[in-house]
């Protein structure tokens, strides 16, 4: 293959749709930055033009000796079946056919795009603060033609074109080689889709998988929108008993043991749907063995597993305490990345796994991008749904996020904006645990250090309200939010993160979010909430 001109970026010179090099080149691990970097190199030159078809087959090492993922056709829902290929976003296929002149399709001139170009300002790599951002940043120039003009892979006039179902094939070739990576699927035939966000991910999951009258399971506190998403759709939620590592897995294993259909009024379930690393909202992170428990339990019964991890990069230093020093970060991206908890999709022989992933808590939620990791006849169905519903991300979003993480960073700088947020999102946590520590009285609250996410979910002895038993628990609650609230402090009730809504609370919690709020202010929310909580429970110091 000719090696990149030196007046050239070597982008032109990588990626991969076709052209297979034939020199025999010993190409380092797939799974390191610099595997990627020459698989891409050996592979010869990209194929990324205006709605152009793509596949995760086309950018992941290949590896025959991995088994195959099982088929779910007895899991599809009539709805799922009866969708067919769009005819239109088919027959994007010619359009690299060389000679092709296209008077099929629907696709506007770039002409009558009324931008010439974008300019955005991101982080060195290493130099990620704001401060810094605005004294050593880059500036990024995104043109209409600069593919043509040989500046980039991706440009405005691709971009902002119709696209696939599947999402770009520039950024589906990054987060392809990113799970790789991170993850590496134990099974050969996965493959990853850009979508617009977890919560229309979860929709289109839902109704591919799910008929009216089913039920979803799930930790007995989980994400609203997640229950309210499906609440529409005529799918309800069952919750599961959780500790400080999350979803009990014995608990999963007896409920759908002891399943009664006609008490239950509905089919044995067969999805899961959580949120392994700090779980919104109680922020608890299952460890490895813990995973590979719910995953013996899902193998057992036939679980499909909805792994919604958008957390999941936002991993912690351990909690050392208010006055111990921090725990050191990891010096390498192999420390960094082996000091992840293993993913359930990390573990998936069978194919089993739907990782939702997100660029929502590590870049931005308003880019409205993230992308799902399942087997090929998963992410075919997905397609389907996305052709004729979302039909792909935007545009802008997709184009700024390729030239950033791709062009700019690479998967070596993005690792590194990763560790970056990490020590972040620790010093957050560690400053509302040392809130929680100096005003909350203990005999009324307690909680377990968060070891990822962003919330802190407060655990309130409510046995020893002075009305326990004669009122109910949401009831104390509410007098809390409301206390809370005229103390100019906002705290989610605990009540409205419960799978099950009909079902009557016996405990009461509170959760909080480090997330957003400078460090002072939340020390001063700490403070406030408590002065609160001691007024409803009309509690002294001196109890």
């Amino acid at each position: 293959m000719t090696p990149p001109s030196k007046d050239l970026p070597s982008y032109q010179d990588v990626g991969v749709h076709a052209v297979t090099g034939t020199s025999a080149v010993e190409l380092p691990s797939a799974l390191t930055c610099t595997g990627v970097s020459a698989r891409r190199l050996k592979n010869g030159a990209f194929n990324g033009g205006v709605a152009a078809a793509t596949s995760s087959e086309f950018f992941k090492s290949k590896s025959l000796w991995k088994p195959l993922a099982k088929k779910w056709d007895h899991r599809l829902s009539e709805e799922s079946k009866a969708r067919k290929a769009s005819s239109l976003k088919g027959a994007a296929k010619y359009l690299a056919t060389p000679g092709l002149i296209s008077l099929g399709g629907g696709l506007p001139s770039s002409d009558y795009f009324p931008f010439e170009h974008i300019e955005i300002r991101v982080p060195t790599v290493g130099q990620f603060s704001e401060a810094e951002t605005k004294l050593t940043g880059q500036n990024i120039k995104i043109g209409k033609h600069d593919v043509p003009e040989g500046k980039s892979a991706f440009d405005l006039a691709i971009s902002l074109n119709y696209g696939q179902g599947t999402g770009s094939a520039q950024l589906l070739r990054f987060v392809t080689e990113h799970t790789e990576i991170v993850h590496n699927p134990p099974y050969q035939d996965w493959q990853c889709i850009i979508d617009v966000g977890s919560t229309s991910g979860l929709d289109m999951l839902y109704r591919i998988f799910c008929e009216r009258g089913d039920h979803v399971i799930s930790e007995e506190y989980t994400f609203a929108t997640a229950v309210e998403t499906a609440a529409p759709l005529g799918v309800k939620f069952l919750g599961v008993k959780i500790d400080s590592e999350g979803l009990i897995p014995e608990d999963l294993d007896q409920l759908l043991v002891n399943w009664d259909e006609k008490a239950r009024g509905g089919r044995k379930p067969f999805v899961l749907y959580t949120v392994p690393s700090g779980q919104n909202p109680t922020g608890s992170t299952q460890g490895k063995v813990r995973r590979e428990e719910i995953y013996k339990v899902a193998q057992k019964h036939d679980l499909l597993i909805i792994e919604d991890e958008p957390y999941y990069f936002l991993q912690m230093q351990p909690y050392t305490g208010p006055n111990a020093p921090p725990a050191p970060l990891p010096a390498t991206h192999d420390e960094f990345l082996n000091s992840l908890v293993p993913s359930l999709l990390k573990m998936d022989v069978d194919g089993r796994v739907i990782r939702m992933d997100s660029f929502s808590k590590v870049i931005s939620p308003g880019a409205r991008i993230g992308w799902i990791t399942a087997s090929s006849q998963i992410c075919e169905r997905f397609v389907r749904h996305c052709e004729v519903s979302t039909q792909n991300p935007a545009g802008f979003s997709q184009v700024i996020l390729h030239r950033l993480l791709d062009e700019h960073w690479g998967h070596t700088g993005y690792l590194d904006w990763l560790i970056f947020i990490r020590k972040e999102y620790t010093q957050r946590r560690d400053i509302i645990l040392q809130a929680c520590e100096k005003y909350l009285p203990k005999e009324l609250a307690s909680w377990t250090p968060p070891a990822a996410g962003m919330f802190h979910w407060i655990k309130i002895a409510v046995e020893k309200h002075p009305d326990f038993g004669k009122r109910k628990v949401v009831e104390i609650e509410d007098d809390v939010f409301q206390a809370s609230v005229k103390e100019c402090v906002l705290m989610s009730p605990g009540s409205w993160f419960a799978a099950e809504k009909e079902v009557e609370h016996t405990q009461l919690f509170f959760r909080a979010t480090f997330a957003a709020a400078a460090g002072s202010d939340m020390t001063e929310a700490i403070r406030r909430f408590s002065i609160a909580l001691k007024k409803v429970f009309k509690w002294e110091e001196s109890n």
